[in-house]
């Protein structure tokens, strides 16, 4: 199995900024093409990051970008932007559900068309990616090109203190989580396989950034989640699938211990605990 990313085509919802950028960034650093499908084409202050931009330092990487302005609620788009991949690229190798919408909101305080924001990326737009690739993805195994979903979305901790605060976001959350366990067992006889991955630590982005109280000094940066989810990637699909990988954990296991480099302020250990993760 190849452990790098040359000459596959890895579609990324979210790709402007953050995390997703930083995985994107990580597989052209392979020779990946990069489908940056995402909604931001203008630059806003408080949200660094187009798909353009994107694009720029994903070449600088060392990969081919595709921008597409893409909103993940929407079946058209999403198809429009599938189907403007393959006619670049030849087909999909591998789909990074990444895109995410989020709101720490009790249930007093969530109008519904918060509500709906978050169903419609985390949940619709997870399930609607991953249908709308599948053609693709059934295509590169048959190709024996080792075809991945990865959803950036935690194990499913079904306890009362993870929903109490924010239940909207728990379950929007954890519906990305079941496409993962659902699409694993689904997808296994086509050799396609779907894990998720989640940080044990909050990812210091810029959407962070805009939630109240949170001190990205006690972050890890989004390189940690590239590196882990790298490791993904590259594992054999067929015998890679149904996981709920921890970003730490997976790499400890892997042999790579030495975790400071990912740290916002080096030095650090008494980082803040990310939701979901006892």
């Amino acid at each position: 199995m190849s452990k790098n990313l040359k000459g596959r085509t890895i579609f990324i919802t979210g790709a402007s900024r953050g995390i997703g950028l930083a995985v994107a960034k990580r597989a052209a650093a392979d020779g990946a093409n990069i489908v940056i499908a995402a909604k931001t084409v203008e630059a806003n202050p408080k949200l660094p990051g187009t798909i353009h931009s994107a694009a720029a330092e994903i070449e600088a990487a060392g990969g081919q970008a595709l921008p597409l302005q893409c909103d993940i609620r929407e079946e058209a788009s999403v198809l429009a932007a599938v189907a403007a991949a393959v006619a670049r690229f030849g087909g999909i190798d591998i789909l990074v559900n990444n895109a995410s919408a989020i709101s720490l909101t009790p249930t007093a305080a969530t109008p519904m068309k918060r509500f709906d924001l978050m169903f419609g990326v985390n949940v619709r737009g997870t399930y609607l990616c991953t249908q709308a690739c599948l053609a693709e993805l059934t295509k590169s195994a048959r190709a024996g090109r080792n075809p991945h979903v990865l959803n950036m979305s935690p194990p499913l901790n079904m306890k009362e203190h993870w929903f109490a605060n924010h239940v909207a976001y728990t379950m929007a959350k954890y519906g990305m989580s079941e496409c993962t366990l659902g699409h694993a067992g689904e997808f296994r006889p086509l050799g396609i396989g779907v894990n998720s991955l989640w940080p044990r630590t909050p990812i210091a982005t810029a959407a962070l950034q805009m939630i109240p109280g949170v001190d990205t000094a006690l972050c890890r940066k989004p390189e940690i989640m590239a590196d882990a989810a790298h490791l993904v990637l590259t594992s054999d699909a067929r015998s890679t699938t149904g996981n709920f990988f921890i970003d730490e954990d997976l790499l400890r296991q892997h042999g790579i211990t030495e975790l400071d480099r990912y740290s916002v302020k080096p030095g650090t250990t008494n980082f803040l605990p990310d939701f979901f993760v006892d």
